[in-house]
């Protein structure tokens, strides 16, 4: 049970950032114990590999804080993010962590499945971003994008440490952080429904 948690809380940090947690399990596995990655995912830990993702992890990071720019990137991720999710849902659920010493036959048996559970939990909250980013930062004359983006990478970070050491509280924060983006959503929306019915004159 722990492998699942481990892997829907992966695959849920990619939705807020693609290369977080793809980064950080290969270096968790390339230099630490904690995460011993399967033969399938060992090319996340070569050296090509993770200076690539720290190059697009840059180049993602610094993007998504300027506004107009981060929409752009948001419809550009929506392949990226769930394909990421897959990945790491796939790799990290069937990895030796830290939390997790024998990982279920389920992952580890076919890869199919647990990649696809992993691009849908991806697709989550990288929706909830991709929808509220504009709005926040037309509400915020773009003062937002940066705030916004800061918080969601910290939180892709925690996400990603937290769902090798311990699963069940990255899971807790992991329903954490739907739920603020669910309410920042709503409240974005609200703020600008009341914004547009203010700047309407009244009739009669």
């Amino acid at each position: 049970m722990l492998e699942i948690i481990t892997g829907m809380t992966l695959a849920a940090s990619a939705g807020l950032n693609a290369y977080i947690p793809l980064l950080g399990l290969g270096l968790l596995s390339r230099f630490t114990d904690l995460v011993q990655l399967p033969t399938a995912w060992s090319w996340i830990e070569n050296e090509w590999a993770l200076g690539v993702l720290g190059v697009l992890l840059v180049v993602e990071v610094l993007v998504d804080k300027f506004p107009a720019l981060d929409s752009v990137n948001d419809v550009l991720q929506t392949v990226v993010r769930p394909a990421s999710g897959g990945i790491v849902f796939s790799a990290g659920s069937s990895s030796d962590t830290f939390a997790v010493a024998d990982p279920a036959e389920f992952v580890t048996s076919a890869q199919f499945w647990p990649f696809v559970l992993g691009v849908l939990i991806a697709l989550v909250p990288h929706v909830l971003k991709a929808v509220a980013r504009p709005v926040i930062n037309a509400l915020t004359a773009g003062a937002g994008a940066a705030v916004s983006s800061t918080l969601e990478d910290l939180g892709a970070v925690v996400l990603t440490v937290l769902a090798v050491i311990v699963p069940v509280l990255a899971l807790v924060l992991l329903v954490a952080v739907v739920v603020v983006l669910i309410r920042r959503l709503r409240r974005a929306l609200a703020e600008r429904a009341a914004r547009r019915d203010s700047a309407t004159p009244a009739t009669g």
